[in-house]
């Protein structure tokens, strides 16, 4: 039987700090790529020659394009807009204190709000999660069996360990994804291997979550 493994290799975008602690989630603003250690240790622990995709927002690329500048050789990058972080609506913009003023606002241990709680003008992170599911799907049968390095999000990179591990919004939101760590997901495709016979089967392996990037790693083969 033959299976068919695309490695999943998400980063998340450099640290925001123009935004001075507003809430911004899909707000277009820029990052902080002048840590250079982290970038070293990101061009050391990703694969040489994977495809490269980012989402629409500008800190994606940005960090994408200091992780190419600190050595790894990578293309020019995928943009695909349906893997940007959660729009908060009308919540983004404002300090977390005033937010907390809002009739709107519910709260929540790890995040701006439960899984499924739509902030006005904005989407829910089960929203989120539907449409990344769908880019990742689609773009891991076009680039099926090789090496993606996703710079994304952290709500985005919660929405694919959710696609991995089949957790609904509430319980991804329980995991911790920080600035320019790396997270490591692979679709396997068994060919044939459902239980008619002829249909193929897929799955989803986790290898690593949030690991920092300056952490030691193997030289590379």
């Amino acid at each position: 039987m033959t299976a068919t493994v695309t490695r999943w290799w998400w980063v998340r975008h450099a640290p925001v700090t123009v935004n001075q602690g507003r809430i911004y989630g899909a707000q277009d603003l820029d990052c902080e790529t002048d840590d250079r250690g982290s970038f070293d240790g990101l061009a050391a622990l990703l694969p040489d020659g994977s495809a490269l995709v980012t989402s629409q927002l500008k800190r994606t690329h940005q960090t994408a394009d200091a992780i190419r500048a600190a050595g790894l050789d990578l293309p020019e990058p995928l943009v695909e807009p349906a893997l940007g972080e959660q729009s908060f609506g009308v919540w983004q913009g404002l300090r977390h204190e005033d937010l907390q003023r809002d009739e709107a606002f519910t709260g929540h241990h790890f995040w701006l709000c439960p899984g499924y709680f739509r902030p006005p003008e904005g989407e829910s992170f089960a929203d989120l999660i539907a449409r990344v599911a769908e880019a990742v799907e689609r773009l891991s049968d076009a680039h099926a069996g090789r090496d993606v390095v996703c710079v994304a999000h952290g709500g985005t990179i919660r929405a694919a360990l959710a696609l991995a591990l089949g957790l609904d919004a509430e319980g991804a939101l329980g995991f911790a994804i920080d600035n320019l760590s790396v997270t490591r997901l692979d679709r396997i495709v068994e060919r044939g291997a459902a239980p008619d016979g002829h249909q193929d089967r897929r799955m989803w392996r986790v290898v690593m979550v949030n690991r920092a990037p300056a952490a030691p790693v193997a030289p590379k083969a």
